[in-house]
């Protein structure tokens, strides 16, 4: 098996190369914007300070980075990894006052940093778009600091057989609202596709565990509609 998933990395960057200019519009009509609220619990757990030095992987437009930075008065180092260069440039001119964070192209899988030199990794809604898990799991390990943590935010398995059968229903008009406001029905499509083939949350808890990851946890958000998972690198 290819170490990359071609036909995955090039449909992905199919899809964000067409959402890119709507991506933030889009996710707060997608999520009715409680992805806020999820990114802000996020925060609230990992507690980081001003020393810490952060990685943010699959970035999008910065809205996570954003959010620590503002956090701390915009004192940490922050760098945002994002493998779309449309994306990236969105967010890099849309946090361009922000002088703490920096703008890295690269991918999950191969990430442009040294080993240890991380205290916080962090991934939003990214990882269920990577093109291989274990490999980007096995480099978030490799850039933390030893005592560094992991989060990942990502959307989950509900716990609530009616919220469940709602929010399959709402998730089959997230294609039409894509082709009104972006004109393009085909990466919402993918987007909710992704979502219902990924991992639930004791799942990819196993994976984060066998990619030498410690007291692996996570937090279900608005009934397992996302779930944040932690793990610490020793």
């Amino acid at each position: 098996m290819n170490t990359y998933n071609q036909e995955k990395i090039n449909l992905v960057n199919s899809v964000f190369n067409k959402v890119h200019k709507k991506y933030d519009l889009m996710n707060d009509i997608m999520s009715l914007g409680v992805h806020r609220l999820w990114k802000k619990s996020l925060i609230d757990w990992m507690k980081p300070n001003t020393n810490n030095k952060i990685i943010d992987v699959a970035s999008g437009t910065g809205d996570l980075a954003k959010m620590i930075s503002e956090k701390n008065n915009n004192k940490n180092l922050l760098y945002c990894v994002e493998p779309n260069k449309n994306m990236l440039q969105s967010g890099k001119e849309r946090l361009k006052s922000y002088k703490n964070i920096n703008w890295k192209l690269a991918s999950a899988e191969k990430l442009p940093f040294k080993d240890n030199f991380f205290d916080f990794y962090t991934i939003s809604f990214g990882i269920r778009n990577v093109s291989n898990i274990n490999l980007s799991l096995k480099e978030a390990r490799r850039v933390l600091k030893p005592g560094g943590r992991f989060f990942c935010l990502e959307f989950s398995k509900i716990d609530n057989e009616m919220l469940k059968l709602i929010y399959k229903q709402y998730s089959k008009l997230i294609p039409s609202i894509g082709k009104l406001i972006v004109g393009n029905s085909k990466p919402y499509e993918y987007l909710i596709r992704s979502i219902e083939e990924f991992y639930d949350q004791y799942e990819l808890l196993n994976l984060i565990q066998k990619n030498e990851f410690y007291n692996v946890e996570f937090r279900n958000l608005s009934n397992g509609i996302s779930a944040i998972h932690s793990g610490w690198k020793i």
